[in-house]
């Protein structure tokens, strides 16, 4: 079966025949086939960026993510007036580990004058190395009131929000990311790649999916393809069903895009920056740890996570969340995940997984189980007349901000 940009259906990463395939197809990705991503002074090899996830992207997961192999990190999206108004949640998601050497940050705002001042705020007081814009959230109480996705259907508010923050990062890289747009009839990706490279961003990101689609269906790759021919002097990065290191390969060979965004598809997955490490150098990637390895993956995880909010409590019951995506597809795993979503201490957590088969293999076809967001399509909500004019470049309000989705 063959999907859009030339993708063939995936196999799983166990079976005998694809692995004779892969190792060929891995072994052809020498390190020159792919020049390292450059973002503004930032040379980032594997070419692979974390994707901003609202809720999950804080300095715990960042680290875990980072021990398995190089790339960029961003954290999860802060918004732009609370951290001017120094809003206490909104500094400590600002924040980073002792060990990230390559600070990046995700802002997110509806009004030039904020995002100015949050990026100078930032940058002034030496908080960052690269900052992300985010315009493309999909949550319909965010473009309802005029922000996130529906930004880029303003074309004028949108390069007046970029500008704004290019202007106040000085030798700061500032990045934007987006969706293709509101939905099949209204398209904003070229536009706003376009803008983003004309504004001086030192690259742009593209969820190849609309805001109608939230995380529904298959991204469209081909869109990736498009938006790397109209943007011709800085790099692009694409992002959306990178489920396995072999995507990443097949996405950049196809679309030609500069380097690629993983999301949903390292939830329960850390390991997967190792395998991407891996096929970039032209390695073959390791088979994902059976539920030993996994187990002990989480329980360093759920550490992290305690000691970066120092409240037990607080931590377990943020890590709730991804003990379903760590055990998905293990055989028992669904009385587990009951059990590992009353944990409320490290203790709890350490009971609950003590009695569990470590020895079960990691199951083939839980490679690519779709994780994290999935909603379904939606009919993207707009402020009443929000199409009337589109040359209005009249920020939304403050509501507008209420954002919780990395888009």
């Amino acid at each position: 079966m063959e999907t859009d940009a030339g993708r063939s259906a995936p196999h799983s990463r166990m079976d005998p025949i694809y692995r004779s395939a892969l190792n060929r197809e891995v072994l052809a990705a020498r390190p020159a086939e792919f020049a390292s991503l450059r973002v503004g002074a930032i040379a980032v090899w594997p070419p692979v960026v974390l994707a901003p996830m609202a809720g999950v992207t804080n300095p715990p997961f960042r680290t875990l993510c980072r021990r398995y192999g190089v790339g960029l990190y961003v954290s999860e999206m802060i918004t732009a007036r609370a951290l001017v108004e120094g809003n206490r949640k909104t500094l400590l998601m600002a924040s980073f580990d002792a060990e990230e050497t390559t600070r990046s940050l995700q802002l997110y705002g509806v009004d030039p004058f904020y995002v100015g001042e949050a990026v100078r705020l930032l940058v002034g007081e030496g908080r960052v190395d690269h900052l992300d814009l985010n315009f493309g959230c999909p949550v319909r109480k965010v473009t309802s009131r005029g922000g996130g996705a529906a930004i880029p259907v303003k074309p004028r508010l949108l390069r007046s929000i970029v500008r704004s923050a290019v202007a106040a990062a000085g030798d700061i890289p500032v990045t934007i990311k987006f969706r293709m747009g509101i939905d099949e009839q209204i398209l904003t990706y070229l536009d706003a790649g376009r803008i983003g490279e004309e504004e001086g961003c030192a690259a742009v990101g593209l969820h190849a999916r609309t805001a109608a689609q939230l995380y529904d269906g298959e991204a469209c790759w081909d869109a990736i393809a498009r938006l790397k021919q109209a943007v011709k002097t800085i790099p692009v990065l694409g992002n959306g069903d990178i489920w396995e290191a072999e995507d990443a390969l097949r996405m950049m060979r196809t679309t030609r895009c500069d380097g690629v965004i993983v999301g949903r598809g390292c939830l329960g997955r850390p390991w997967l920056f190792r395998d991407l490490a891996d096929v970039f150098d032209g390695r073959e990637a390791a088979d994902p740890p059976g539920l030993g390895g996994v187990i002990e993956v989480m329980l360093e995880h759920a550490r992290l996570l305690v000691e970066w909010l120092g409240d037990e409590g607080s931590a377990m019951r943020a890590f709730r969340k991804h003990t379903s995506w760590y055990t998905k597809g293990f055989r028992g795993g669904a009385p587990l995940r009951q059990r590992l979503m009353q944990v409320t201490r490290l203790a709890d957590l350490r009971a609950a997984l003590a009695d569990v088969d470590r020895a079960q293999p990691f199951p083939p076809d839980a490679v690519r189980v779709p994780r994290g967001k999935s909603a379904g399509r939606q009919k993207v909500a707009l402020p009443a007349g929000y199409l009337d004019d589109l040359e209005d470049d009249t920020p939304p309000g403050i509501e507008a901000e209420a954002a919780d989705s990395g888009g």
